[in-house]
């Protein structure tokens, strides 16, 4: 049988994971995606974005995802809103797949914010990536609980 490549394989499967807004503070939502990502047994590279850490959980941290040598198939953002279209545009850049944008601060505070939140999706469409989000710790949270 040969295995013929799903469009949601980057985002089930993915090879390569950034966690963008990783944290060296337990208890934030960036230690603790990037503790569970490891300690959850996920076999692929994972890559820790802070541009104030060097090392986070032992791995080595990087300053933005355009740093990383080879490619990211997901990134996961825990950043301020505000810095997600810009952090969207280097993924856009990098060649990211999937975006998984954890952060609130969206629609749902009013018009400001759904102006960002058109401006993630117009750099989603300007360079093919997928996006779940914004706003989707809930669902993080009850995947989470129930594995």
């Amino acid at each position: 049988m040969v295995y013929v490549a799903h469009p949601l394989d980057p985002l089930f499967h993915p090879e390569s994971v950034a966690i963008i807004g990783a944290s060296t503070t337990l208890g934030k939502v960036g230690y603790t995606l990037l503790e569970n990502t490891i300690d959850g047994g996920y076999k692929g590279k994972i890559f820790p974005i802070n541009p104030n850490a060097e090392k986070i959980l032992g791995l080595k941290c990087y300053k933005n995802v355009k740093e990383i040598a080879g490619d990211v198939e997901l990134a996961i953002f825990s950043i301020p809103a505000k810095y997600v279209p810009t952090v969207a545009e280097k993924c856009g850049e990098k060649g990211v797949k999937f975006i998984l944008v954890i952060t609130a601060g969206f629609k749902e505070v009013g018009s400001e914010g759904a102006k960002l939140e058109r401006e993630v999706v117009e750099i989603c469409k300007k360079y093919g990536m997928q996006m779940v989000g914004p706003n989707i710790l809930g669902i993080v949270e009850c995947f989470l609980l129930n594995n």
